[in-house]
């Protein structure tokens, strides 16, 4: 039986790298010999792995990165993100965590040979996007970041502190460009972390509170550790792995999705 998880040989992108659930997957990718690309605004620790310092809020940064990045890659492995809590605007939270992302990844998908991957992390704030697809769905027909930008600033009632619709966004951005990705050979899926101790665990507990935080936690049994979501995203990158997965959002939270469900807490 062929052995799961190996990258050796694979030139894998990788966002978000130098803190938290990036961080992680960057270091298990590092152990599976993969040719990792790993980048962040943030520096990065030192390692065998190509570094670079990159605004994903900025579309010059992104082109800039684009430019240095391989011409082919196996998989991109979207990490990055910003909070809510107030340390940030909604309209860069947007900015980073879908804009960013979505053309980061347009950009990419054209190097992505058959039986590559794209995996984004969304989160379990995002749970109940399909309560919004009339707003997400005018959001993705969206594709200038000052026509981005200019929506933002007009729907101030949709957009909240902007972390919910933001990854809200990248859920239904996985289940709309899934379709037509796979018929590239190409294969999008997501990943909805619940609670993970991480730096910007603190500001969490800014945006939403404490005592939803403790709920979830108290759900869970425990917080969950960044080195518990790399495998769940290294999966879905591997082929081997999870060929026929494509256009799901895998939640990653102990059952505590389920308990709200079963006791609606």
């Amino acid at each position: 039986m062929h052995d799961l998880l190996r990258f050796a040989g694979k030139t894998i992108a990788l966002t978000g790298a130098a803190s938290g659930i990036g961080a992680a997957t960057l270091k298990l990718l590092s152990e599976t010999g993969a040719d990792v690309h790993a980048v962040d605004l943030a520096p990065i620790a030192p390692g065998t792995y190509g570094s670079y310092r990159t605004d994903l809020g900025s579309p010059d940064s992104i082109d800039e990165l684009v430019g240095r990045l391989p011409d082919s890659i196996d998989a991109l492995i979207n990490c990055a993100g910003l909070p809510n809590g107030g340390r940030f605007t909604p309209a860069q939270i947007m900015a980073v965590n879908w804009f960013g992302l979505r053309m980061l990844t347009e950009k990419l998908m054209p190097r992505m040979p058959e039986g590559s991957a794209v995996v984004h992390v969304a989160s379990t704030a995002a749970r109940n996007w399909n309560e919004r697809q009339p707003a997400l769905a005018e959001l993705l027909a969206i594709e200038s970041f000052d026509e981005t930008m200019a929506w933002v600033d007009a729907n101030p009632e949709v957009v909240g502190d902007g972390y919910a619709l933001s990854k809200e966004a990248v859920c239904y951005y996985t289940m709309q460009r899934s379709a037509s990705a796979v018929a590239h050979g190409v294969r999008m899926n997501s990943v909805s972390p619940s609670v993970t101790d991480t730096p910007i665990a603190a500001d969490f507990v800014a945006g939403v509170g404490a005592a939803a935080i403790d709920r979830a936690i108290e759900s869970a049994g425990r917080i969950a550790q960044p080195e518990e979501m790399a495998p769940a995203i290294l999966f879905l990158a591997d082929d081997r792995s999870s060929s026929f997965i494509s256009g799901i959002d895998l939640t990653v939270d102990r059952g505590v999705g389920a308990a709200r469900v079963m006791s609606g807490f």
